[in-house]
């Protein structure tokens, strides 16, 4: 359904605009029947603003759809992520240290004009 015309939107609008697609509905009368502004319907399909829950609902219900609360799946796995953390934290500590004296950077106050 999602042909990738909705990139770059928030999910909100994502949403919306699957909504829309998969209703068969023209924009004007899924608004009329969900009981919203044509013009609401499509700020909220451009992404200019994100709708609420209310709003997904009657729009959703508007169209024929039902809206079901579902646990969703982490973006990342914790433990791939922990192990890539410690792979960066050893790497980090391989590399050779310079306290900022040897690197020439003169004090925060010279820096600041005297400021600090």
């Amino acid at each position: 359904m999602d042909d990738g015309s909705a990139k770059g939107r928030g999910s909100g609008a994502r949403l919306v605009a699957r909504i829309v697609e998969g209703s068969g509905l023209s924009q004007a009368e899924l608004a009329r029947r969900a009981g919203i502004p044509r013009s609401v319907l499509n700020v909220y399909i451009h992404g200019k603003r994100e709708p609420g829950a209310d709003a997904l609902v009657r729009l959703a219900t508007a169209a024929g759809f039902d809206l079901e609360p579902r646990r969703r799946e982490a973006p990342v796995d914790p433990e791939r992520a922990g192990q890539i953390l410690v792979q960066v934290l050893e790497l980090a500590e391989a590399l050779p240290f310079r306290p900022r004296a040897e690197i020439g950077f003169p004090p925060l106050a010279e820096r600041l004009g005297g400021a600090a």
